[in-house]
């Protein structure tokens, strides 16, 4: 995450303890279900619950460990067994690492999607207060940048606050079907887990499960996150782009908010720059970066 424009809450979802508290609940979620169908013993399931929940993961010592095995999953799998003793030795019975890897990473997509439409919401409304109360604020309309017919500002707010329902319309669905885990073992055959471990952990983190995997949750599912996530930017960006050229000084329709104390320039103290919205500009290229990147995730060799 870059820190300049990363909100706390967001930075919490992503950060490793939030990651490794996800892994520890998926093996123990995991434990329950093979506890329930008599594979392991009950009472090694409960242990397993109750000295993992108490136990502080320290990022430090599972780095250190990892810089031995070479393996991230094992490097935390040996940690938890610190905590939790000879019962450990039942964690992670018939798994493989990406049964804990795209199983977490759903997890924490539906968390963020969560912020993300939440702040959606926020600027929907926003924008419609905004549009009925410039309704009849008459302003020049333009094509190819010239002056054309007469039109509102309230409706050019309302044109954005369309695309941005949609574009929440979309998240909503894309994070709907990459929100989905797989505990089926290497090669997602079942080989030597039940299905019903797969259900059970998964509907107690509250997403959905990959009917059909291999050993990973397939990526067509991540990619259509994030280019949902990818289109919202470029909605925003459009809006950004749209008030950008509104503030220049030739044309001054609008201007962005000026805080007391706040300056513009280090060498012109006149100047009120649309600094936000050249922001929002930028990260929306970012995103379109991360859109095409995931793309290029979608083929995979074989089962892996």
């Amino acid at each position: 995450m870059i820190p300049r424009y990363s909100r706390p809450e967001m930075v919490a979802i992503w950060s490793p303890e939030t990651r490794f508290r996800i892994w520890f609940e998926i093996e123990a979620h995991a434990c329950d279900a093979l506890a329930k169908i008599g594979v392991i013993p009950k009472e090694a399931a409960k242990t397993i619950w109750e000295k993992g929940s108490a136990a502080t993961f320290d990022v430090s010592r599972i780095d250190e460990i990892e810089a031995v095995t070479k393996h991230d999953v094992i490097a935390f799998l040996t940690h938890l067994a610190e905590f939790v003793g000879p019962d450990s030795r039942f964690i992670h019975q018939g798994m493989t690492s990406s049964d804990v890897l795209d199983t977490c990473l759903s997890v924490q997509l539906s968390r963020a999607s969560d912020l993300l439409i939440a702040d959606i919401d926020k600027l929907l409304a926003a924008l419609k207060k905004r549009a009925f109360e410039h309704k009849d604020t008459v302003t020049i309309g333009r094509s190819h940048g010239i002056h054309a017919e007469p039109t509102t500002f309230g409706l050019k707010l309302l044109v954005l606050h369309e695309a941005l329902r949609r574009a929440r319309e979309r998240l909503a669905r894309a994070v709907e079907e990459a929100a989905v885990g797989k505990i089926s073992g290497a090669v997602g055959t079942f080989a030597h887990l039940d299905p019903a471990v797969e259900q059970a952990v998964c509907e107690r983190l509250g997403i959905g499960f990959e009917p059909v995997s291999t050993q990973v949750v397939q990526r067509d599912r991540h990619a259509g996150f994030v280019n949902a996530v990818a289109l919202a930017g470029a909605v925003i960006e459009q809006g950004a782009v749209e008030f950008r050229h509104l503030a220049r000084t030739e044309v001054r329709e609008v201007e962005e908010e000026f805080s007391k104390g706040q300056k513009g320039s280090s060498a012109m103290p006149h100047k009120r720059n649309p600094w936000r919205f050249e922001t929002l500009t930028g990260l929306a290229r970012v995103l379109r970066g991360y859109a095409t990147t995931a793309l290029e995730n979608v083929t995979l060799w074989h089962e892996r």
